[in-house]
């Protein structure tokens, strides 16, 4: 199993940078974790439309999802038209979601293109031919995600985003990669929903994982030593 890291930005893009996509591989099998501004043309740069298994979209902030709108309209209407779409898995009540955001995204295009599957808490499905659970993350009052990907013998845990709570620990336990996201300098008054780095470190620590990659971090804000961090274009073995 392997990850491409198509684009790690947080909720403003990086230099350069595309939001959260995860491209996970395996014998054929394409996995894309979420699916944020940019991702698309990233995609795009190696072949003329994506063929992708599945998507599964973590929450609904604009940084994880945007990119499929633009997809369902070159599904309809571009250069996908040929191109099988991929299933595009959503958290609990997305679908009523997407129907409520079609006046101003035509958003309804998503539902008319893909083949849309909602996914429960704590609930294993399948996509793409890997096996995914996802854990209620704490993130503001948003219902929010991460995501557990097994292959029978690796598993891959994604933070998406969150501040520090038991889901998490439960997410990455004994994973054998961890990507996990330290958006903050100082940990935030009141409501939270991020992690600073020494937070996502304890929850490293705490869950037992192999390895750790810092996602989801803005350039001007450093790292201590020793930690890998993420970029775009970046490829992970499991």
């Amino acid at each position: 199993m392997r990850v491409n890291v198509i684009g790690c930005s947080p909720a403003w893009p990086n230099p350069g940078g595309a939001q959260s996509g995860y491209l996970v591989e395996e014998d054929g099998r394409r996995l894309l974790l979420d699916c944020g501004p940019g991702v698309l043309p990233r995609l795009r740069r190696t072949e003329p439309w994506p063929r992708i298994d599945a998507i599964v979209i973590t929450h609904f902030h604009l940084d994880h999802w945007g990119d499929v709108v633009p997809w369902a309209f070159g599904g309809l209407f571009g250069a996908g038209r040929e191109v099988e779409p991929p299933e595009l898995w959503l958290p609990r009540g997305g679908r009523e979601i997407i129907h409520g955001l079609d006046p101003v995204l035509y958003a309804n295009a998503i539902l008319e293109l893909f083949p849309v599957r909602e996914y429960e808490e704590k609930t294993p499905f399948v996509a793409a031919g890997f096996e995914l659970v996802a854990y209620r993350m704490l993130h503001y009052a948003l219902e929010s995600y991460g995501l557990r990907v097994m292959d029978g013998s690796r598993t891959l845990a994604y933070s998406a985003d969150s501040a520090p709570c038991e889901g998490l620990i439960e997410l990455a336990r004994d994973a054998h990669l961890f990507l996990c996201e330290a958006t903050l300098a100082q940990p935030e008054p009141g409501i939270r929903g991020h992690l600073t780095a020494d937070e996502a470190l304890d929850a490293f620590a705490t869950a037992g994982a192999h390895r750790f990659v810092v996602i989801h971090r803005p350039d001007e804000l450093p790292l201590p030593d020793g930690v890998e961090r993420a970029y775009d274009g970046l490829e992970l073995d499991v």
